[in-house]
Protein backbone atom coordinates (compact mmCIF):
# COMPACT_ATOMS: atom_id res chain seq x y z
CA UNK A 1 0.00 0.00 0.00
CA UNK A 2 2.88 2.56 1.21
CA UNK A 3 4.65 1.40 -2.04
CA UNK A 4 1.64 2.15 -4.19
CA UNK A 5 1.20 5.56 -2.81
CA UNK A 6 5.35 6.51 -2.66
CA UNK A 7 5.25 5.43 -6.65
CA UNK A 8 2.57 7.56 -7.11
CA UNK A 9 3.75 10.63 -6.44
CA UNK A 10 6.86 9.84 -7.77
CA UNK A 11 5.48 9.51 -11.11
CA UNK A 12 4.32 12.66 -10.56
CA UNK A 13 7.71 14.48 -10.04
CA UNK A 14 9.86 15.74 -12.65
CA UNK A 15 13.23 13.55 -13.12
CA UNK A 16 15.41 16.83 -11.95
CA UNK A 17 13.55 16.55 -8.47
CA UNK A 18 14.17 12.55 -8.30
CA UNK A 19 17.62 12.94 -7.28
CA UNK A 20 18.01 13.61 -3.80
CA UNK A 21 15.19 11.48 -3.17
CA UNK A 22 17.14 8.16 -4.59
CA UNK A 23 20.19 9.44 -2.46
CA UNK A 24 17.37 9.44 0.76
CA UNK A 25 15.85 5.79 -0.26
CA UNK A 26 19.91 4.62 -0.69
CA UNK A 27 20.71 5.84 2.52
CA UNK A 28 18.07 3.84 3.92
CA UNK A 29 18.42 0.87 1.44
CA UNK A 30 22.15 0.84 2.65
CA UNK A 31 21.10 0.79 6.38
CA UNK A 32 18.87 -2.00 5.52
CA UNK A 33 21.31 -4.23 4.35
CA UNK A 34 24.04 -3.49 6.75
CA UNK A 35 21.37 -4.56 9.96
CA UNK A 36 20.28 -7.36 8.04
CA UNK A 37 24.01 -8.73 6.83
CA UNK A 38 24.38 -9.29 10.87
CA UNK A 39 21.14 -10.61 10.88
CA UNK A 40 22.19 -13.10 8.95
CA UNK A 41 25.38 -13.88 10.54
CA UNK A 42 23.21 -14.48 13.76
CA UNK A 43 24.69 -10.98 15.46
CA UNK A 44 22.43 -9.68 17.79
CA UNK A 45 22.76 -6.16 18.61
CA UNK A 46 21.35 -4.03 21.74
CA UNK A 47 21.81 -0.45 22.38
CA UNK A 48 24.30 0.27 25.60
CA UNK A 49 22.13 3.53 26.06
CA UNK A 50 23.06 4.12 29.93
CA UNK A 51 26.61 2.84 29.48
CA UNK A 52 27.42 5.10 26.34
CA UNK A 53 28.84 7.53 27.75
CA UNK A 54 31.08 5.74 30.14
CA UNK A 55 31.80 3.47 27.12
CA UNK A 56 33.26 5.96 25.36
CA UNK A 57 35.36 7.51 27.88
CA UNK A 58 36.72 4.21 28.59
CA UNK A 59 37.89 3.95 25.02
CA UNK A 60 39.54 7.49 25.28
CA UNK A 61 41.60 6.45 28.44
CA UNK A 62 42.39 2.66 27.00
CA UNK A 63 43.69 4.22 23.66
CA UNK A 64 44.98 7.65 24.16
CA UNK A 65 46.33 7.56 27.73
CA UNK A 66 49.85 8.53 26.54
CA UNK A 67 48.55 11.17 24.39
CA UNK A 68 49.20 14.68 25.69
CA UNK A 69 45.96 16.72 25.76
CA UNK A 70 47.81 19.60 23.69
CA UNK A 71 48.78 16.81 21.07
CA UNK A 72 45.33 15.67 20.93
CA UNK A 73 44.01 19.54 20.25
CA UNK A 74 46.50 20.06 17.81
CA UNK A 75 44.85 17.11 15.54
CA UNK A 76 41.73 17.77 16.29
CA UNK A 77 41.23 14.59 18.67
CA UNK A 78 37.58 15.96 19.50
CA UNK A 79 36.71 16.02 15.65
CA UNK A 80 37.57 12.41 14.55
CA UNK A 81 39.30 10.53 17.57
CA UNK A 82 40.97 8.57 14.80
CA UNK A 83 43.37 11.49 14.05
CA UNK A 84 45.88 9.71 16.33
CA UNK A 85 46.28 7.23 13.70
CA UNK A 86 46.05 9.04 10.75
CA UNK A 87 48.49 11.59 12.34
CA UNK A 88 50.52 8.63 13.57
CA UNK A 89 50.73 9.73 16.80
CA UNK A 90 49.79 5.96 17.74
CA UNK A 91 51.18 2.97 16.05
CA UNK A 92 48.96 1.00 14.30
CA UNK A 93 48.01 -1.29 11.71
CA UNK A 94 46.33 0.55 7.95
CA UNK A 95 45.20 -0.85 5.28
CA UNK A 96 44.34 -4.65 4.46
CA UNK A 97 46.75 -5.37 7.32
CA UNK A 98 44.15 -3.86 9.53
CA UNK A 99 41.56 -5.58 8.13
CA UNK A 100 43.31 -8.87 8.30
CA UNK A 101 43.87 -8.13 11.69
CA UNK A 102 40.03 -7.21 12.52
CA UNK A 103 39.24 -10.76 10.35
CA UNK A 104 41.52 -13.04 12.38
CA UNK A 105 40.83 -11.79 16.21
CA UNK A 106 38.87 -13.54 18.14
CA UNK A 107 35.48 -11.55 18.84
CA UNK A 108 32.27 -12.63 20.48
CA UNK A 109 30.87 -9.95 21.71
CA UNK A 110 32.29 -6.56 20.36
CA UNK A 111 31.17 -2.82 21.20
CA UNK A 112 30.45 -0.50 18.23
CA UNK A 113 30.28 3.50 18.01
CA UNK A 114 30.48 5.99 15.90
CA UNK A 115 32.15 9.62 15.35
CA UNK A 116 29.61 12.01 17.19
CA UNK A 117 26.88 10.40 17.99
CA UNK A 118 26.38 9.61 22.11
CA UNK A 119 24.99 5.68 21.95
CA UNK A 120 27.33 2.99 21.70
CA UNK A 121 25.68 -0.47 20.35
CA UNK A 122 26.95 -4.42 22.30
CA UNK A 123 27.12 -6.90 18.80
CA UNK A 124 26.50 -10.13 20.84
CA UNK A 125 27.66 -13.62 19.12
CA UNK A 126 30.11 -11.29 16.50
CA UNK A 127 32.59 -13.83 16.00
CA UNK A 128 31.93 -14.04 12.16
CA UNK A 129 31.59 -10.52 11.47
CA UNK A 130 34.79 -9.41 9.14
CA UNK A 131 36.13 -5.89 7.97
CA UNK A 132 34.07 -5.69 4.86
CA UNK A 133 31.07 -5.56 7.22
CA UNK A 134 31.46 -2.59 7.81
CA UNK A 135 33.11 -1.00 4.75
CA UNK A 136 29.90 0.67 4.13
CA UNK A 137 29.91 2.54 7.09
CA UNK A 138 31.92 5.79 8.12
CA UNK A 139 33.87 6.75 10.92
CA UNK A 140 32.65 3.37 13.07
CA UNK A 141 34.59 2.26 16.09
CA UNK A 142 34.77 -1.24 17.01
CA UNK A 143 36.03 -2.53 20.27
CA UNK A 144 36.39 -5.06 22.12
CA UNK A 145 35.29 -5.74 26.26
CA UNK A 146 38.01 -5.99 27.83
CA UNK A 147 39.70 -2.27 25.33
CA UNK A 148 42.39 -4.21 24.39
CA UNK A 149 42.39 -3.81 20.55
CA UNK A 150 40.02 -1.71 18.26
CA UNK A 151 39.69 -1.29 14.69
CA UNK A 152 38.36 2.32 12.81
CA UNK A 153 36.89 2.69 9.14
CA UNK A 154 36.64 6.19 8.87
CA UNK A 155 34.81 8.51 5.81
CA UNK A 156 37.96 8.88 4.25
CA UNK A 157 39.22 6.47 1.59
CA UNK A 158 42.99 7.23 1.69
CA UNK A 159 42.58 7.28 6.06
CA UNK A 160 42.26 3.49 7.60
CA UNK A 161 40.93 1.50 7.88
CA UNK A 162 43.28 1.26 11.25
CA UNK A 163 43.38 -1.50 14.02
CA UNK A 164 45.48 -1.11 16.98
CA UNK A 165 46.20 -3.92 19.74
CA UNK A 166 47.64 -3.14 23.04
CA UNK A 167 51.13 -3.80 22.31
CA UNK A 168 51.26 -4.00 18.80
CA UNK A 169 54.36 -2.39 17.58
CA UNK A 170 53.83 -2.64 14.19
CA UNK A 171 52.62 0.49 11.67
CA UNK A 172 52.03 1.86 8.26
CA UNK A 173 49.99 1.38 5.39
CA UNK A 174 50.01 -2.31 5.16
CA UNK A 175 51.76 -3.28 8.10
CA UNK A 176 55.53 -2.39 7.20
CA UNK A 177 57.41 -1.77 9.99
CA UNK A 178 57.25 1.61 11.84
Amino acid sequence: MVRNHINKMLDELPEKELSPIFWAVREIYDRFQFQIRFQEKGVVVSEMESRSQALIEQWDRSFTAQISEEVKSAIHYEQYKWHIFSFEIQECLQGNAAREAFDHIPKDDVYVMYQNKPNVQLYKNAQHILAEDFDTEQDIYIFDQSFKWTYIHTHEDMCGPYFYQAGNKRTGRDGEEG
